[in-house]
């Protein structure tokens, strides 16, 4: 039997820790925070030093690698971190702050700001969202759903309106999902036409807000689902003596939606207007780095792990600028 994953050395002890966040974010060897020198550079080992503390010979100044990263300003020991960032990593649905709360025995304040930081460091992925998704042979689908309370849910007030999101998903790959205003065409195009590649073929609903688009792409198929019409099968030619069949439908992500409500509504319960961005970076990660697309729990891991350089997120922010 082989043993538990987090009983790897780097989730159970803090040099362990260090060793492995400095392997993924300092590849080439440590870097001064302060003034980016990379060669006159000690580690201080003093009985009283903390883990993982190196200080710089050209600057004078002491850093670790928390610093210019979302780790940074954080008490909390590194292996924890770790050990949350997998689970939020292999939690298809999520996990709670209740959960991570009692897991770490830590303040609800900290857990609630672990959480947010680990989703936005979730954020911006190489590869899959600094260029569109789909391409040649390829297919995305697009379509819009609602988050928020059911009327039928709340006896005595009105529940506050439902957040709108829309989705593109290629089918096999990646989806990237937008919190916006307002579901209308003025809205959405702009979005569709910077994140989907114009190679791609464009699948819809009957819904109006998509017609018009077919031309920015290699074709535009629609099902009718007011006609309780899911699937349809077309041959389409691609050359002079081929055809090939295709289907047409959005099922693709209408599971992706299944897997955000049940983590919204059985895992968080409740998602603000002001952090669902947020959220949506977090169900949008795992299913883009899924097991179909090639990575497991660990690889999934690392990739949020390089995705901490160069961002902070502080508890200000997060708020909202809201009194405490």
């Amino acid at each position: 039997m082989a043993a538990p994953v987090l009983s790897a050395p780097h989730f159970q002890n803090e040099a362990a820790a260090f060793a492995y966040v400095e392997a993924r974010l300092w590849p080439a060897g440590p870097v001064c925070h302060h003034c980016g020198e990379r060669k006159r550079l000690g580690r201080l080992q003093g009985k009283t030093t903390r883990p993982g503390l190196y200080k710089c010979y050209a600057c004078k100044k002491p850093f670790t690698v928390r610093m210019g990263t979302i780790f940074e300003s954080s008490h909390l020991p590194l292996q924890l971190w770790l050990q949350i960032i997998h689970l939020m990593c292999a939690s298809k649905k999520g996990i709670s702050t209740n959960q991570i709360q009692r897991m770490l025995r830590c303040s609800m304040k900290t857990a609630w700001f672990l959480g947010h930081r680990i989703r936005e460091a979730m954020n911006d992925k190489p590869g899959v969202f600094f260029s569109p998704i789909g391409g040649e042979g390829k297919t995305v689908e697009a379509d819009e759903t609602y988050i928020g309370p059911a009327a039928k849910n709340r006896a005595f007030e009105a529940p506050k309106p439902k957040q709108s999101v829309m989705s593109l998903v290629e089918r096999g790959g990646a989806v990237r999902s937008f919190h916006v205003p307002n579901v209308t065409a003025q809205m959405l195009h702009p979005i569709i036409a910077k994140n989907a590649h114009r190679d791609s073929r464009f699948i819809t609903d009957e819904s109006n807000i998509y017609a018009g688009l077919g031309w920015n792409f290699t074709s535009h198929g629609t099902v009718n689902h007011s006609a309780k019409e899911y699937v349809r099968r077309e041959r389409r030619m691609v050359d002079d003596e081929t055809f090939i069949e295709e289907k047409v439908h959005t099922n693709t992500i209408e599971g992706y939606f299944s897997i955000l409500k049940r983590g919204i509504y059985g895992v968080y319960q409740h998602v603000s207007e002001d952090h669902l961005h947020r959220y949506l970076n977090e169900f949008d990660f795992r299913y883009s780095y899924r097991i179909k697309t090639g990575f497991d729990d660990v690889k999934r891991a690392d990739l949020v792990l390089d995705g901490f350089k160069g961002k902070r997120l502080t508890y200000e922010t997060t708020r909202g600028g809201r009194p405490a």
